[in-house]
């Protein structure tokens, strides 16, 4: 089968979060199952950078009149190749650093065009642009590639069972809203600015065209499935995604073990796996001498890999920073976010320098050592559609610590006694969404510590749970076939 996905990001090129990671990931996994995978991405200049011998497909106009062109060459992940159309329009997106906002933080006033552009191109590769490959399945993922399913909807030239369209959801609190004075830019018909169609209070939302429009839709983890049809996680779209409950399925994001693996990685100062852990001790020591960390292999490391936003919980972890001190811990601290909690986390790393480190930043190698060397990783969110972080943790020994939702929910078995006994336990999970939540959790964290052995067989369990691109490639695989029916 033929399929493209569509997406504004892709590991290793270019990556905000975690849709780079699953749509580097994806297309090998369902070349592995014997389809045959193209992407496309928008010309970002890292993007461009990274896709060799990239020539000339197409030139074509957008509904707004600007001409554009089409490139098609590959990228190397590891010693793997996938075929990749760059969309070449250097007006719209060859500007420097984050591909979403400018250097205020403030979002590109011609978004709307930059990323429309991605869901039309796609469509014109649905309705054969390229003469030489043409998709069955054109598979977009999240507000910024949403309006493919909508221009292939409205393109007269493919019929049905020529393509299908597939939508995925990654979060639906970043919707894609614009003023609805720009839905004439777009060139879809007057009919699709309508409740049942693109409108949303009166605003235009992308986010809302690949819902309605798809053939299938799918989202990143069963119970973020469940919890996006509730007026809590719904966004306003709960009403939508209940009328479509039986095109929406939720498909667990998975492990990428060709980048993510402590027994293979290169950016650890020690290797280790499940059967020989003691590379485990050296990288948490290494670990806490790079970041100014008491070297102290009796004191729990517990690591934040994270946007630092309200929506990830880390004002939980200030407010229980003294508990956590206070009880013999340490906390190493990676991510960027909103100033003020930026500036909260480095004021509490110069009060406590020897237990307390705060990275304002990113950094995949620090990443990866923080997963090494950590005993635990805090991933306290209000909400989360599914997480790679604690999945990363899970396959690390990092035991992850979460609040019980979305994907969290679904990968993380909370150290109960019942859990303990059964040899099921891989984590700590919370559900009170406060401090007083948080707490308790943390503290039977530090209690199961202090039991080397059974911390040591949560450990071993977790570092054996299989998060694999092969099965959720079959299942993607699964709906492209509903979806074509």
């Amino acid at each position: 089968m033929k399929v493209l996905q569509v997406s504004a990001e892709f590991f290793p090129l270019l990556k905000t979060g975690g849709l780079a990671d699953v749509a580097g990931a994806l297309p090998l996994a369902l070349a592995d199952v014997g389809q045959d995978v193209r992407v496309l991405l928008p010309g970002f200049p890292s993007i461009r950078a990274g896709v060799a011998d990239a020539l000339p497909v197409a030139e074509f106009d957008t509904p707004w009149g600007q001409r554009v062109l089409l490139r098609l060459g590959h990228i190397s992940v590891g010693e793997r190749q996938v075929a990749a159309y760059v969309i070449d329009a250097p007006a719209l997106y060859d500007r420097p650093g984050n591909p979403y906002e400018d250097a205020h933080g403030q979002p590109y006033g011609d978004n709307h065009r930059r990323f429309a552009l991605l869901g039309f191109a796609a469509a014109r590769l649905a309705a054969g642009l390229d003469g030489a490959w043409r998709p069955k399945v054109v598979h977009a993922h999240d507000w910024h590639a949403a309006l493919a399913p909508a221009y292939m909807a409205f393109d007269g030239s493919i019929h049905r069972g020529d393509a299908a369209s597939v939508f995925t959801v990654h979060n639906l609190a970043f919707q894609g809203l614009f003023d609805h004075g720009h839905f004439l830019e777009l060139g879809l018909p007057h009919s699709a600015f309508d409740i049942n169609g693109v409108e949303f209070y009166g605003h235009l939302s992308f986010m809302k065209a690949g819902l309605f429009y798809a053939d299938r839709l799918t989202t990143v983890s069963p119970t973020y499935a469940l919890e996006i049809q509730t007026p809590e996680q719904g966004c306003g779209l709960q009403g939508l995604l209940r009328g479509r409950s039986r095109q929406l399925t939720g498909i667990l994001n998975a492990v990428d073990e060709a980048v993510w693996n402590p027994s293979t990685d290169a950016l650890l100062p020690a290797r280790f796996d499940v059967d020989r852990p003691a590379g485990k001790a050296q990288c948490k020591a290494e670990l806490q001498a790079q970041l100014g960390l008491a070297v102290r292999p009796d004191a729990p490391l517990f690591t934040v890999i994270s946007r630092l936003t309200e929506q990830k919980g880390l004002h939980l972890v200030l407010e229980t920073l003294d508990t956590l001190i206070g009880l013999g811990g340490q906390l190493a601290l990676l991510g960027t976010g909103v100033p003020h909690l930026e500036a909260a986390f480095r004021e509490r790393a110069a009060a406590a320098p020897g237990s307390v480190s705060a990275t304002i930043g990113y950094s995949e190698a620090l990443a990866h050592r923080l997963m090494g060397g950590g005993d635990a990783i805090l991933v306290p969110s209000m909400y989360e559609p599914c997480g790679l972080t604690q999945m990363y943790g899970l396959k690390y020994g990092s035991l992850p610590l979460v609040h019980r939702v979305g994907g969290l929910a679904d990968t993380v078995v909370d150290s109960t006694p019942d859990a303990l006994s059964g040899g099921s336990a891989t984590g700590f999970v919370f559900d009170r969404f406060d401090a007083e939540g948080f707490t308790g959790a943390l503290r039977r964290a530090f209690e199961l510590y202090t039991r080397a052995a059974d911390w040591q067989r949560v450990r071993d369990t977790a570092m054996r749970q299989h998060a694999d691109w092969h099965t959720a490639a079959t299942r993607y695989l699964n709906v492209y076939e509903e979806a074509l029916q």
